[in-house]
């Protein structure tokens, strides 16, 4: 990596192309300004801007933990769509959100398996060459291998990577005077052709951020080594440089959501809020893993779903894995030696399509692409089939929101065989040890397919990685009585308040992640939905009075607030992540050297043969009153319903879910 505190500039001429055919005419809808009609003549440039986000290593269509066919993701399918996009402009831009190096075993594989050295060409690095990128940035999932392994998977990039808020050791007394790992930005010389087919010098100005929260989530790669600054303060210092060395345009890749809430400073989704920078042209978002513009984010103060602008700035979010290519069309017009932006259109380009339930792809993926990380693909494929262990019943996680759930038993029972012989002979050894897990693929904004679902018999490594998806290591944590009781309650938020009475009420907040909805096993508890939140989606304290968490004992004794414990759980929870009380990287008691996949790993290797059974330590408590209680999660679920009292089908939902009720007064 290469520190700068300004842009280098590149001069590369842009082909001109004849054909203009728009890019609304495949598999996506674009969304205009009402000044963006083709405007002829001379001085008047079109410009297209694309967008890979969240990427997370998929190439391929391929689900690695199923060891399946999927057509809803790949890089490969995105490359196609990219082939279009450009056929159908005289001018393009490819920019690539971060999120590209860490999210499947192809990923882990390189990392943890194969090995990685300098001078060696990270597969998804491969990848995007074949495609031609014109600049890229960081996403969060960059730093989970560790700060060399980035530089290194980096270094085989043909395009610049820029990052503005992410410096060396310490923050300066001024962002401007930050000794930024990387580039803060660049300044991209490119030769471009009007509507009369005349060419001009555009210097295109593109800028990157990380979300700040990195210093949490992956700490122990980065203490002592880096930090962040608050995105929209990084933005209002270098912006400004931009211009004054003849930026044109400035488009700033953001990998971070859209919030419109106010700003608290380091805010993680502060998209929105770099709208209000002034010489931003066009915002690329990424991060939470939805689409922009899309219903999502309809109703929200100074955001147009319909001309797709965040305060009336051009902006686009892509979905995740390769679902989507954004596209925004800019209309440019040049007076003397200045342009402006006087029209624009922008669109979410999507790689497959439903029909009746079914998806259908709507492209091809490109051939070059997927050769290129062919080998890499097939020693994937046999290195997530190796057999670790045996089970001797089905599980899965189709209602691990609403009970206690054997498939995270598994993960349980692991994570305290694991502490329970590093603590041996500790001072802490004689406290009760909890552990904390969440159900990581439990639908939601991933889709109706993402569900973890291991069949009875051999359990084979992508089992293991379907189960715990992240590379997280083990962690251990003291906490009081009191924090205990608040991590559940902060996890609790994942469902809405219930009401007696009213008429159908969705059981869960789609809001909230499900990597946030910690249990806790060894205690015994019940979760009270009749109640409002304690804390809001972001881990703030709102309602002070709320309880939810209602019956925690221990043993049988109720837990009290001074009371000790401590409870297994991950890095990224023990750091700080998700904002969790009795967690904030000073409560740490154990820094284990494993991941927590390979402590599973270990413990089916041990037992050889397990029966995995939830033990019902938790459960949701009966609202009297309460009707036509709703959820959605797989069609498939329907074959694991009946181990769920009050539960039954309600029916199909959009987007391939399907719907299901529970009687809350069955007390399920």
């Amino acid at each position: 990596m290469t520190s700068g505190q300004g842009g280098e500039t590149q001069r590369v001429a842009i082909s001109r192309r004849d054909a203009m055919a728009g890019g609304a005419a495949f598999a996506g809808t674009l969304l205009s300004s009402p000044s963006s009609r083709a405007l002829p003549g001379s001085n008047v440039i079109k410009l297209r801007i694309l967008e890979t986000t969240d990427i997370h290593v998929h190439v391929f269509s391929h689900d690695y933990y199923r060891d399946a066919p999927d057509d809803t993701v790949g890089l490969g399918r995105i490359a196609a769509l990219v082939d279009k996009a450009r056929a159908g402009a005289r001018n393009t831009l490819l920019f690539e959100n971060g999120d590209f190096l860490q999210g499947n075993p192809l990923g882990d594989f390189i990392a943890f398996e194969r090995g990685f050295k300098g001078g060696d060409l990270h597969p998804i690095v491969r990848a995007m060459n074949q495609m031609g990128f014109d600049a890229g940035t960081l996403g969060n999932h960059e730093f989970n291998y560790g700060l060399d392994f980035l530089a290194k998977s980096l270094a085989g990039a043909k395009h610049p990577t820029v990052c503005a808020n992410l410096v060396k050791g310490q923050l300066a007394g001024n962002a401007r005077s930050d000794d930024t790992l990387l580039r803060p930005y660049v300044i991209l010389d490119r030769e471009v052709f009007d509507e009369a087919g005349v060419a001009h010098r555009l210097r295109v100005g593109v800028i990157g951020f990380t979300p700040p929260q990195i210093m949490q989530w992956d700490q122990a790669h980065l203490r002592g080594k880096v930090d962040t600054r608050d995105i929209v303060e990084s933005a209002r210092a270098w912006v400004p440089e931009m211009q004054e060395r003849g930026a044109d345009v400035i488009v700033a890749l953001a990998h971070s959501g859209i919030s419109t809430a106010a700003p608290q400073g380091r805010d993680e989704n502060a998209a929105f809020h770099l709208a209000f920078v002034p010489g931003i042209d066009v915002i690329l978002t990424g991060h939470s893993h939805l689409v922009f513009p899309g219903p999502n984010f309809k109703d929200r103060p100074g955001v147009d779903i319909e001309k797709g602008t965040l305060n009336g700035v051009p902006a686009v979010m892509a979905g995740f894995w390769g679902s989507h290519l954004g596209q925004i069309d800019l209309t440019l017009q040049k007076s003397g030696s200045d342009f402006k932006v006087i029209g624009h259109s922008v669109g979410v380009l999507p790689i497959f399509r439903r029909d009746a339930g079914k998806v259908i792809p709507a492209i091809d993926a490109k051939p070059e692409v997927l050769a290129s990380v062919q080998a890499d693909h097939d020693l994937t494929l046999e290195y997530v089939r190796r057999p670790v262990g045996r089970t001797t019943r089905p599980v899965d996680t189709y209602f691990a929101l609403i009970a206690d759930n054997a498939a995270l038993q598994i993960i349980s029972d692991a994570q305290i065989w694991y502490a329970k012989q590093l603590l041996a002979g500790t001072p802490h050894a004689a406290l009760p040890l909890l552990s904390a897990v969440a159900p990581f693929k439990a639908g939601g904004r991933s889709g109706a397919e993402f569900y973890t679902r291991i069949t009875e018999g051999q359990v084979a490594l992508k089992n293991v990685a379907d189960l715990y998806i992240y590379p997280n290591t083990l962690k251990a944590v003291k906490v009081t009585g009191q924090q205990l009781k608040d991590w559940l309650e902060r996890s609790s938020g994942i469902f809405n308040q219930i009401r007696a009475g009213e008429d159908e009420q969705q059981l869960i907040n789609a809001s909230f992640p499900a990597f946030n909805f910690d249990m806790i096993d060894g205690v015994t508890y019940r979760i009270d939905v009749s109640q409002p939140s304690r804390f809001d989606g972001a881990g703030k304290l709102v309602e002070a009075g709320a309880n939810r968490i209602t019956g925690l004992a221990f043993n049988g004794k109720p837990v009290t607030p001074q009371q000790e414990f401590i409870v297994v759980t991950n890095n990224y929870r023990a750091s700080g992540g998700g904002n969790f009380p009795g967690n904030d990287g000073t409560t740490m008691v154990l820094d284990a050297p494993d991941a927590t996949r390979d402590v599973i790993i270990k413990y089916f290797q041990q037992t050889g043969a397990l029966d995995p059974k939830a033990d019902n330590n938790w459960s949701l408590k009966p609202v009297p009153g309460a009707r036509n209680i709703v959820f959605e999660s797989s069609p498939k679920g329907k074959a694991s319903m009946a181990a769920i009292k009050g539960l039954s089908y309600a029916g199909e939902a959009p987007n391939g879910f399907a719907r299901y009720r529970i009687d809350m007064g069955s007390g399920a």
